[in-house]
């Protein structure tokens, strides 16, 4: 935990171990200048920085969760093209928004953006809100991101707590608990309130997490570089590569899978996600999970299941791909089969659309990446 220190200014950060570091006002002092000095010479020149626009601010921080900024510098360019301001977002139809998400995955965010932009058109006059409390009642907005956007757009002094200072904060307290679990992320949060600056936030927070991306790396951080290596608890007693110490592993559970592309004359077959699926609000192949072992076997599962979902018989042909990929805690083998319509109407409904289509209009349509793996082969 945080609590008071004996003397004004210090703040005494415990572990589990009972272990302590007292993060005392020069030391504060002295990792703000480092840090912000450090800054000056090696912030990269990424797209969202060139303005403290909100909005860019907004936008750049949630396709930055859990995505590599790498990945996502051509998506926000397109995206900010595409819908300059809140209104454009607010006007645009979802269809849009998710085509232009497409191949970033979670797909939540991206309808999150959209709800909240229609929020904000209709009862914050399109204006994002300054302060912390009032951005986390917007959709798809947490205490991250509103703190993130209340102090990069508008220096507000509020802590943030992401992958890269989650990972930084806990070295530099030697925190040899676990990281993830409420006492230690409680005791995160309060050291990343604790050292803020009361002045040029927006800098700070930027230059925490560009340090933890760049030199305070998962594997083999380079403390020789690192410009508080001094300051850092890990470093000096030699736990830098060991921390953070997380419990918990992923289990894996592998699935396999089936799409398949029904043709019908010069069309072919495609249903919407509904909300319960992976994929909400993308369009796709009929696709399920398979049972049957044997090839003979699954055959007949495919059939009915493409009846199942979508109303129509079908004669199904080979399997032209196969496509192995993760989503979250699942790995999928997934098994590409080619069909011809045999007989049946299309069984849509509002929840679950299902239509016929040239297969030149697959280029409108937001897909997941096996999707679009699958319709550039059939292209």
């Amino acid at each position: 935990m945080v609590r008071a220190g004996r003397t004004r200014g210090e703040t005494l950060i415990a572990n589990e171990t009972n272990q302590a570091q007292q993060l005392s006002a020069s030391w504060k002092r002295s990792f703000r200048r480092r840090l912000l000095a450090w800054f000056e010479k090696h912030a990269r020149d990424l797209p969202w920085r060139r303005s403290r626009d909100p909005y860019r601010v907004w936008v750049s921080e949630v396709m930055l969760q859990q995505t590599q900024v790498a990945t996502v510098g051509p998506y926000f360019e397109r995206f900010i093209a595409a819908f300059p301001t809140v209104e454009a977002l607010a006007a645009a139809d979802e269809q849009q928004v998710l085509r232009l998400w497409e191949g970033l995955g979670y797909y939540r965010r991206a309808r999150g953006l959209h709800a909240a932009a229609k929020v904000l058109v209709t009862e914050h006059s399109g204006v994002l809100p300054r302060d912390v409390a009032t951005l986390m009642q917007l959709p798809g907005i947490g205490r991250y991101t509103a703190g993130a956007i209340a102090s990069i757009a508008f220096d507000r002094r509020a802590p943030i707590l992401e992958a890269n200072t989650f990972r930084l904060l806990t070295r530099l307290i030697a925190y040899r608990g676990d990281p993830t679990k409420s006492a230690g992320q409680r005791l995160l949060w309060q050291v990343a309130e604790e050292i803020l600056p009361n002045k040029h936030v927006a800098r700070f927070n930027q230059a925490l997490m560009e340090l933890g991306s760049l030199v305070c790396t998962p594997q083999q951080p380079q403390c020789a570089a690192c410009p508080v290596e001094a300051l850092c608890g890990a470093r000096r007693l030699g736990l830098a590569e060991k921390l953070p110490h997380v419990t918990r592993k992923i289990q894996y559970t592998e699935v396999r899978e089936a799409a398949i592309v029904v043709s019908k004359a010069n069309r072919i077959l495609v249903r919407q996600c509904g909300a319960e699926e992976r994929w909400t609000g993308l369009w796709d192949f009929p696709r399920f999970g398979l049972v049957a072992q044997g090839p003979l076997f699954a055959r007949g599962e495919i059939a009915h299941k493409v009846l199942q979902q979508t109303g129509i018989a079908c004669d199904l042909g080979p399997a032209f791909h196969t496509l192995k990929h993760g989503v979250t805690r699942f790995r999928i083998t997934l098994e590409c089969y080619r069909a011809e319509y045999v007989s049946g109407r299309v069984r849509s409904t509002p929840d679950h659309p299902v239509r016929w289509i040239r297969p030149a209009e697959l280029a409108n349509l937001p897909l997941s990446v096996t999707g679009r793996k699958i319709a550039l082969r059939i292209a």
